[in-house]
């Protein structure tokens, strides 16, 4: 595929952008082999050592098409992330695989191009991630003579590299140009820009929404950002000629968007929050149609706001089950169904996704994990919190004659509005629940609920972890027999093995797999699960999918 002049000649080719959608294994796979009209994926940002980012909220919607976000340079690190790369490599790629790399010294950055670039068709220095730490991103990419040092050192201190070298600045400076400069004259073989704009701060009801050392101010992406991007690569294309590539982005949403973005100087074209609105099965249609300009891209957008919109509600109750875990009712209803999930925000301790237990009124039962449920933890009756969402998708349910519901810990919140929909069918349940030995005896949660929707029973530890697994025997399942199991995943996969040496077939076999979930709006990609995002197709997948997928579970 040639790249070099491409702008000239009017054609477009597309590319992911870094930290959007193509973040972790699964999701590059899918996008490389059923997202065609795709030429060039882009991987998150790798660094030495693994990174958390930043805490959420980390990414908001002021209106449609706009974003801010503050996810930071969260990865897996570097060893890591080669194990995958050089397994995605070695199934082969159709497309083209532009590798991010961030760092805060030379020798990060060295260190990172010698390594991956084996497997690279380009390596992509991040310097302009404008929230991350001191030292990393832009703090790098605002000065010319640091840019001009760094890439210095990395090109005279390999010189074997094969793959293309590009690095992408921040917009947030007047002298992009000579920056853009700077770096081809010091070796690079192109530039990618622009990163978000900003960062500037983001409120809902007079309260910062995004959670970060700087203060609640993220990065702007979207169409809001699309009249400077294109100046800012026009202004790049005309300092560095036309022979250095240059892969431009901010703001594509549509053919026109791609057009003008190419005759601004760009070689390939970057397109990223515009998909966050997308759902997955419209993908490839969604890129082609920007591509080809064969239809309007903007068709195959989600208008719903639902999952970036924060409605406040008032706590009503508050109830303690046991020292790590509280009931937390609100005020108002939700129509949130199995597969579904929302999220809670307060002002002072962020935010963090969550299974709904009742609909009506609007009730969560919360285990003390970490910062944010901790913090949460002191909330008390009248105090003001914020749901976001619905996010995820309904839980498609098999009708069959009977299911088999089996949850662990504060996984049996899903189990209620599962027990609902498959009432509505006429499907006969069998209900169990294990609890930890200390907590034999004790009425369960949501025990008076999930009694009325069949056979209901609880079975303790008693010593041996996930005992209730194995207080099913073949008696209790046939060939009209669905299993949904909820839990943690050591349970999960272990309860998933018995039932398949009772003669369940994986494909009448369902997990609830809670995974990470950051953004809640398809955009970071944290969620990935085979393939497929839960923020975006639900939380429940068959056995037989995540078998078939590699997913872990």
């Amino acid at each position: 595929m040639e790249i070099r002049g491409n702008h000239k000649k009017g054609r477009i080719l597309l590319s992911t952008v870094s930290g959007v959608l193509t973040t972790k294994e699964d999701m590059i796979r899918l996008f490389d082999k059923a997202v065609c009209s795709v030429d060039v994926i882009t991987t998150k940002s790798f660094q030495v050592s693994a990174t958390e980012g930043n805490r959420p909220p980390v990414v908001t919607s002021p209106k449609e098409g706009d974003y801010g976000n503050s996810v930071g340079l969260r990865n897996p690190g570097a060893d890591k992330a080669e194990e995958y790369i050089k397994r995605l490599r070695g199934q082969g790629m159709r497309a083209l695989l532009n590798i991010s790399l961030a760092g805060n010294r030379k020798e990060d950055f060295l260190s990172l191009v010698k390594r991956f670039d084996p497997y690279a068709d380009f390596l992509e220095l991040n310097f302009s991630c404008p929230h991350a730490a001191a030292g990393f991103g832009a703090s790098i990419g605002s000065d010319e003579k640091t840019v001009r040092e760094y890439v210095s050192y990395i090109t005279n201190g390999y010189k074997e590299r094969k793959s293309m070298l590009l690095v992408k600045l921040t917009p947030n400076v007047d002298n992009i140009a000579q920056i853009a400069k700077a770096a081809i004259e010091a070796g690079a073989d192109g530039i990618s820009a622009i990163n978000t704009v900003g960062p500037r701060e983001y409120y809902h009801d007079s309260h910062p929404i995004l959670f970060n050392k700087l203060g609640g101010k993220g990065g702007a992406s979207g169409e809001w950002v699309k009249e400077i991007a294109l100046e800012k690569v026009r202004q790049i294309r005309e300092a560095i000629g036309d022979e250095p590539v240059i892969l431009g982005m901010g703001g594509v949403t549509t053919h026109e968007d791609a057009l003008n973005m190419v005759h601004s100087g760009a070689d390939i074209v970057g397109v990223g929050s515009a998909a966050s609105t997308v759902a997955m099965k419209d993908y490839e249609a969604f890129f082609s149609a920007i591509k080809t300009g064969n239809e309007d891209s903007r068709k195959y957008q989600s208008r719903d706001r639902s999952n970036v919109t924060y409605v406040k509600h008032k706590i009503i109750d508050k109830y303690i089950y046991s020292p790590d875990t509280y009931i937390l009712t609100l005020d108002g209803k939700s129509e949130c169904q199995a597969g579904q999930f929302v999220f809670l925000w307060h002002p002072e301790y962020g935010e963090r996704p969550f299974s709904v237990a009742k609909n009506d009124p609007l009730t969560f039962i919360v285990k003390v994990r970490g910062e944010f449920t901790s913090a949460l933890m002191s909330v008390n009756v009248g105090d003001d919190i914020y749901v976001r969402g619905l996010c995820g998708a309904p839980l498609e349910v098999r009708k069959t004659k009977k299911a088999i519901l089996l949850g662990g810990g504060t996984g049996i919140v899903v189990l209620n509005l599962l027990a609902s929909r498959l009432a509505e069918n006429g499907t006969k349940m069998d209900i169990r629940l294990g609890l930890p030995s200390h907590e034999a005896g004790k009425k369960g949660l949501l025990e008076d609920e999930l009694k009325a929707f069949g056979s209901y029973r609880i079975v303790s530890d008693e010593g041996v972890a996930g005992r209730v697994i194995y207080s099913f025997d073949k008696d209790d399942v046939d060939e009209e027999t669905a299993v949904y199991i909820v839990g943690p995943s050591v349970m999960m996969k272990k309860a998933s093995e018995h039932f398949l040496s009772l003669g369940v077939p994986s494909s009448m076999i369902f997990l609830s797999m809670e995974k990470m979930t950051l953004c809640g709006i398809g955009m970071c990609g944290e969620c990935s699960c085979g393939g497929k995002l839960t923020c975006k197709e639900g939380t429940f997948f068959s056995l037989e999918y995540l078998d078939q997928t590699g997913a872990e579970y």
